[in-house]
């Protein structure tokens, strides 16, 4: 099966309660409005993420199976 294509954010439920553990009060003011728009790019095993919302566009990369290195929507790295 395959995930490759682009995914446009229909709708958000318990939005605030989730955001609230990883996100300040106002970056969840500011998002909670805003439709996101995915793009999944799958070659075999790898993978590219690409989420735009609103003005800002965050790309992460992995291969399934291998730790890779994300950022987060707040700009922090996690592996």
């Amino acid at each position: 099966m395959s995930f490759s294509g682009k995914y446009q954010l229909e709708s958000q439920e318990n939005f605030e309660p989730f955001m609230k553990a990883i996100l300040p009060d106002e970056l969840i003011q500011k998002g909670k409005d805003v439709k996101s728009v995915s793009e999944i790019e799958e070659n075999g095993d790898d993978f590219k993420v690409t989420v735009t919302t609103g003005p800002k566009v965050l790309v992460n990369n992995f291969t399934i199976g291998k730790e890779a290195e994300l950022e987060t929507i707040t700009g922090e790295k996690v592996k």
